[in-house]
């Protein structure tokens, strides 16, 4: 990655070098190219935080697996509306990701996606009961017409036979299966968009630069950024400013002081895996498999045994185990959520402390585990799991939104939102999980929101329908259109090949 020095003030500042960033810059860049980007990371390489394959859970969040994208209702029913609303997010990813295949920007898309089975395995007569009335309401819609259901045990040892060795076979049972699942190397595709930004004409990539402050100019429309580096402080201006920061977006944000971020405050989570790379244990598993969450865990704690493929090299993850930091970043400091109380977000975050006591033990009894605790917790996947072929790594911290709320003074957020000055000169990405798997839908939000008379054009349109060919149609209610460029996407990315 070369750093380069902007020559003037660039029309758009991109605030970290995550996906997020990414995604915006190549987006811009495609629609208006005469756009000038600076894009301006604080560590010396990009996709070092939440984007960063070891960070990230790489899933390909499409709802296939994830069981808090469906939840029960009080009436017994399963409510799937969360889940279509994903799905199409994610597809929406992977139709700009195969154009850009297309335009070969993205090279050799085994580097950042591959085929690997989603799955969903409970346990208990009640898991099993949820888990088919999950799978009946699912296949009823085309995005999920592939979707597999058992509660043969010898069915889901031929699909993972690592979770079925020395499993009591009196114990209820069930999982589904989608093969049309994918695993996501986020800061692989992270690292390959922003090295085909920084190729472009009028794009500056400058790294180990950290932006300390954000100032609206007087007497104008453009903002001034105070930026740190090695070389001392430095000021610069741009005309549209993103925060995609990850958790230090929420810090910037506020001295910002553009008034729709008063109230927002921020809960870090932490989080660890536990590690195999054996590849006597790697070869034998081959699946995404997602359980069902402790009480009070936050969805991103949900536990799942992935089969990963970083950097070309296979292994198996299994977690995340969360756990409590001050830290909004990995990389971050631990004054970070005491600097970020305000006297307007006060109210919201007493709120929330108040009203997730369970949460609140959760985290305490995470951070309390010991590696037995942890070994256990495997084991209830996978049942033969010994200690000596695991090892713990530490993965990113996620900082959760909190939010004013009339009723309740604040709540607790999960998910991601984008908040945006008036005039639109200004955005910032709050929140966390699935964020990497839609950010082109987000990035897509936030361009409308941000660009709303350039985007109706009919330049802006037809680019975006090249692009990314659904583009204003809602795949959910069109089974042709969904099947149409799902087939394209799959065959593109090289994801037929499972």
């Amino acid at each position: 990655m070369i750093s380069k020095k902007p020559g003037t003030d660039p029309d758009v500042a991109l605030v970290g070098g995550g996906i997020m960033s990414a995604t915006l810059g190549v987006l811009l860049k495609a629609l208006q190219p005469g756009v000038t980007i600076t894009l301006l990371e604080s560590l010396e390489g990009v996709a070092g935080e939440s984007s960063d394959a070891w960070n990230n859970a790489g899933t390909g969040h499409a709802a296939l697996c994830e069981l808090n994208y469906t939840p029960q209702q009080v009436d017994g029913s399963i409510d799937i509306a969360k889940a279509l609303t994903i799905n199409e997010s994610f597809e929406l990813s992977r139709q700009l990701w195969a154009w850009l295949v297309e335009q070969r920007v993205l090279e050799a898309p085994e580097r950042f996606i591959n085929p690997v089975p989603h799955m969903t395995f409970v346990r208990g007569a009640d898991g099993v009961s949820f888990l088919r009335k999950r799978f009946e309401a699912l296949t009823k819609h085309h995005a999920f017409q592939d979707m597999q259901f058992s509660d043969d045990g010898a069915r889901i040892a031929e699909w993972v036979p690592l979770i079925m060795e020395e499993r009591s076979a009196l114990e209820p049972i069930a999982a589904t299966r989608s093969e049309s699942g994918t695993d996501v190397d986020f800061g692989a595709l992270t690292r390959m968009l922003i090295d085909h930004l920084a190729r472009q004409d009028g794009v500056s990539v400058l790294l180990g630069h950290r932006v300390v402050d954000i100032r609206r100019k007087s007497g104008s429309s453009r903002w001034n950024l105070k930026v740190q580096s090695r070389h001392g402080v430095e000021e610069m201006s741009a005309g549209f400013i993103f925060l995609g920061a990850g958790g230090g977006a929420l810090p910037l944000l506020q001295k910002s002081g553009i008034p729709e971020g008063k109230g927002f405050g921020g809960f870090p989570i932490s989080g660890q895996w536990l590690v195999c790379e054996d590849p006597k244990l790697v070869d034998r598993h081959s699946a995404k498999v997602y359980g069902r969450p402790a009480i009070g865990a936050p969805p991103m704690s949900v536990p799942h045994l992935d089969t990963r493929l970083i950097q070309g090299k296979q292994a198996l993850l299994f977690g995340p185990f969360a756990g409590f930091s001050t830290k909004f970043l990995k990389h971050g400091s631990l004054l970070d959520l005491p600097m970020s109380l305000r006297g307007n977000n006060l109210v919201p975050m007493l709120a929330v402390a108040r009203d997730n006591v369970d949460l609140v033990k959760y985290l305490i009894g995470q951070v309390l585990q010991s590696p037995k605790d942890r070994m256990g917790a495997l084991r209830a996947f996978l049942p033969t799991a010994e200690s000596a072929d695991w090892h713990l790594e530490i993965a990113g911290q996620r900082v959760q939104i909190i939010k004013k709320n009339a009723e309740r003074g604040g709540v607790l957020q999960f998910g991601t939102e984008v908040v945006a000055s008036a005039d639109g000169s200004l955005a910032a990405l709050l929140g966390a999980s699935p964020g990497a798997s839609t950010a082109v839908s987000i990035m897509l939000e936030l361009i409308a929101r941000c660009f709303p008379e350039q985007i109706k054009t009919a330049e802006w349109q037809g680019k975006l329908k090249k692009m990314i060919p659904s583009y204003g149609e809602p795949l959910a209610k069109n089974p042709a259109l969904y099947n149409r460029v799902h087939t394209r996407t799959r065959e593109v990315l090289g994801l037929a090949r499972h």
